[in-house]
């Protein structure tokens, strides 16, 4: 495969979050968007909402030449309003996502998203889980935002229980490791860090503290390259 396209122009910002489902780097994004005037792109929302889709027409996820053909007629005006965070979407997107045609679909549409940010914002922040290896290899800041399996299994039973009152914390445990094993896994775009990214372990943080670390790494970072 030929090297993706720089995404960076000299006046660009543009700052890549990875890491597992519920390791906190969607709300680390939208935090860091709001601070810094950004644009967000959560593209785990594609990726949700070719699952969705195939779903609500009855398509089997796990077929690969379907996957494909949704992803590529894909628009985000198909899933406005749509039950895309549920724990079923959610399984559906991983297995959508090792398939090499729906990476390949989307690839352009999260790029463009960061060389072009919507509303002349004056930089970008994406978060999923190949953003800094594959979408944006030259973001100018790189993060994979982690947790234990049991602590994120925690975060998200606690989003879930009073919608969920049926859903176990064990239940969603073995979720979050069969995820993690297929997005590690997967022979298209595994998740793993990019080599200059900042590790930052939310295990034991809370949010703000989190936040706190990033916005200080982002500054020097930023201060670093304008000097």
């Amino acid at each position: 495969m030929a090297a993706p396209p720089s995404n960076e122009p000299a006046n660009l910002k543009v700052i890549a979050l990875d890491g597992p489902a519920a390791s906190g780097k969607g709300t680390l994004a939208r935090r860091l968007a709001a601070h810094y005037g950004f644009a967000y792109l959560d593209t785990g929302v594609l990726y949700r909402g070719v699952a969705w889709t195939m779903i609500k027409d009855g398509v089997d996820p796990a077929d690969a030449a379907a996957a494909g053909r949704y992803a590529r007629e894909f628009s985000l005006k198909k899933i406005e309003g749509a039950p895309i965070r549920s724990r079923e979407v959610g399984a559906a997107a991983s297995k959508v996502a090792a398939v090499p045609a729906v990476r390949a679909a989307l690839l352009d549409f999260q790029r463009d998203f960061a060389a072009n940010p919507p509303g002349g914002a004056a930089g970008a922040i994406l978060d999923g889980r190949d953003i800094g290896t594959v979408v944006c290899p030259d973001a100018r800041v790189k993060f994979f935002v982690t947790a234990s399996p049991e602590a994120r299994a925690r975060r998200r039973w606690l989003e879930l229980r009073d919608e969920r009152p049926d859903l176990t914390e064990a239940a969603i445990l073995q979720d979050i490791r069969e995820r993690d094993a297929r997005d590690a896994d997967r022979k298209d775009a595994p998740m793993k860090p990019a080599a200059d990214a900042e590790l930052i372990d939310t295990t034991h943080l809370t949010i703000d503290a989190v936040e706190a670390a990033a916005r200080s790494l982002i500054d020097g970072i930023f201060r670093r390259r304008r000097g």
